[in-house]
């Protein structure tokens, strides 16, 4: 049995191998040169900003980027993309009316990555729509340079929407070509991985939310705790303790993109058995406190 953990460690996994491979790093340089947009290939769930620090980004959306609020939509209307594109490619608009597309990469019937472009208008921007998301940003509560943003986003890429679709169709080509590789990708790891390794991640999954021990793994797996703890390290080059951490702190973040979830029912229900310990967890593995890490998603203004 296939986990929810299970597919987004796979295809976070197989997202770095891509990204290594000449034919994305090739694909990628041309998709920029040729059509000027930002691009990026991005595994499920991470719910990030796709295109912040690419060398085509548009300037607009990197101001809005600096800002926790508009952030913090940006960040949901992601969420909504990959939602949406789970099955075929998808566009959806932001509030200042900028598009963004999803292009997934499926190996079978198992989603495995996005392709993402965009920022850009398919309209000409006008005065008007510009005060009237300027009047969102201040019922939002954004402190920002108007004057900048203005010049910014009359600076927006403007395509006619045939031009973008063709940009798409470019897109979804690639991906088929990337599921190719996935698929190859996905086989030699079957191969390599043993499994005992393989059944003991899904038990994991599985558990994760109960207390465990390496013991109670090794024994579900039917081997010794000490044969399954040099195993499992020289597999994934993690300690056990230190795996088992990592799956309960992705739970957790999953968890925390729902802005009423409380961090400690977040903790307990991905299998912490103390906020002591979770704290000290998350900022290990995280970088930072997960009130911090919360605060960046899910911060508004009393207005907001």
């Amino acid at each position: 049995m296939v986990t929810p953990s299970d597919n987004v460690r796979q295809s976070r996994e197989l997202v770095r191998q891509l990204h290594d491979s000449e034919i994305y790093k090739d694909y990628e340089k041309a998709f920029r040169e040729t059509t000027g947009l930002p691009i990026n290939l991005r595994p499920i769930e991470a719910f990030d900003l796709p295109h912040h620090t690419d060398p085509n980004e548009n300037p607009f959306c990197a101001l809005l980027a600096k800002t926790n609020q508009t952030c913090s939509a940006c960040l949901q209307l992601q969420k909504r993309v990959e939602q949406e594109a789970r099955m075929e490619p998808k566009t959806l608009k932001c509030f200042a009316g900028l598009c963004d597309s999803a292009v997934p990469v499926r190996v079978g019937e198992n989603l495995v990555a996005f392709l993402q472009t965009g920022q850009i208008l398919l309209h000409t921007p006008s005065q008007r729509e510009f005060k009237k998301f300027t009047r969102e940003l201040i019922n939002f509560g954004v402190d920002c340079d108007l004057k900048r943003l203005e010049e910014a986003y009359f600076q927006t890429r403007v395509l006619e929407k045939k031009q973008y679709e063709a940009v798409l169709r470019l897109l979804t080509i690639f991906a088929q070509h990337l599921a190719t590789l996935s698929n190859e990708l996905m086989v030699s790891a079957k191969q390599a991985e043993s499994p005992m390794i393989s059944r003991a991640k899904v038990f994991i999954a599985e558990h994760q939310s109960e207390e465990m021990s390496l013991r109670q793994v090794a024994g579900a797996v039917n081997t010794s705790a000490f044969y399954f703890c040099k195993m499992f390290k020289q597999a994934t080059g993690l300690t056990f303790t230190d795996y088992l951490a990592r799956v309960r702190i992705e739970k957790v973040k999953n968890l925390l993109l729902n802005p009423h979830k409380r961090i400690s029912e977040a903790a307990y229900e991905a299998g912490f058995q103390s906020l002591s310990q979770f704290n000290r967890v998350f900022r290990k593995i995280a970088g930072e406190a997960p009130t911090t890490w919360r605060d960046k998603l899910h911060r508004r203004s009393a207005a907001g």
